[in-house]
Parts: structure tokens; sequence; C-alpha cells
């Protein structure tokens, strides 16, 4: 696609599918906030990361623990900015037709949107099995997930019925 163009429908273009894109990437953006927040707390930039009020999460405890720091040699948030970033990216991928154009990009985004919320479910399971308390960061950002795949699911729908040859005709179809 043109740059040009592609500039302008990103920008510009206001139909159902271009706002859920732009819903997406703003979601997106928050759990990006959420997993930077995390990280300058596990890598020591910051000392503390404040908590509402109870017993239900601690993000102190819950993003110093073994838990955070279990995989791939890294803290976790770091990996939470990353995943963010990506599914960004997928959402901000191509012009305002490409369910029909290049119906491979919402069906990647969409694939990439489940893959995260059974992730975000299995990780608040683990985080809370192993610290019996939520870090309230991270499970913002799950909503922020699980917010985004249902958004998601009209362009990914028409996505692939564009690739089953059973689109609808008319974009006004599309919502």
């Amino acid at each position: 696609m043109d740059p040009k163009q592609l500039s302008h429908e990103l920008r510009e273009e206001t139909g159902p599918l271009m706002r859920s894109r732009r819903q997406i990437i703003s979601l997106s953006m928050l759990g990006g906030a959420m997993g930077q927040l995390v990280s300058l707390y596990q890598t020591g930039v910051i000392k503390h990361l404040p908590d509402p009020p109870g017993e239900l999460f601690d993000a102190d405890r819950v993003d110093a623990s073994n838990y955070a720091y279990s995989r791939l040699d890294t803290p976790d948030g770091l990996m939470m900015v990353t995943n963010y970033a990506i599914t960004a990216w997928l959402a901000g991928a191509g012009g305002k037709d490409r369910a029909r154009r290049n119906p491979l990009l919402p069906i990647a985004m969409g694939v990439k949107l489940l893959f995260d919320s059974v992730v975000a479910a299995e990780l608040a399971r683990e985080e809370w099995a192993e610290n019996k308390a939520f870090c309230e960061y991270c499970q913002v950002a799950s909503l922020a997930s699980f917010a985004s795949l249902i958004i998601a699911w009209p362009e990914v729908k028409l996505a692939i019925q564009t690739l089953m040859n059973k689109a609808p005709e008319s974009p006004a179809e599309e919502s």
C-alpha cells in the first residue's frame, strides 16, 4: 500500500473496523504501560508499586516473586511490554480494508489476542497459586487483552469470510 494512503487511512478513516483497531491499539498501550510500571519495579528503578486497599492485591510481593522471574531468565514485566507492542503493531498494520485485501493480518491479530487471553488467564491462576495475591497492574493488562479479543471479533470474522469467499459485498455489512 502507498505510504501516503496508509497514513491517511490509519489517521483519518472513521469506519467501525478502524475504530475497533484504534481501541485495540489503545488497550495495547494501556497493557504496555502496566508492563512498564512493573518493569521499573522489577529492575530496581523504582522501589515500590502502590496497591489499592485490601489484601487481594500486593504488586510488590507478586512482582518480586520467583514466579515473576521464572521465564527466559528475565523479569516478566519486560515481556509484557514487548507483548503489547506486538499486539499494537498487528492492530496498526494495513489499511482500512485489510480484512479484504490482506485477511491474514486481522486473523494473525485475532489468533494472538486469543493466545494472549488464554495466557493471561493461566498467569493469573499461577500468580494467585504462588502468592495468594494479584498484581493489579498485571490484571489491568489482562483485562485489556480480554477486551481487545472481543473488540477484534468483527474484523477477524470478516477476514475469515473473505478467505472463504463469503464476505459481505458492502462495507456497511461489516459492522
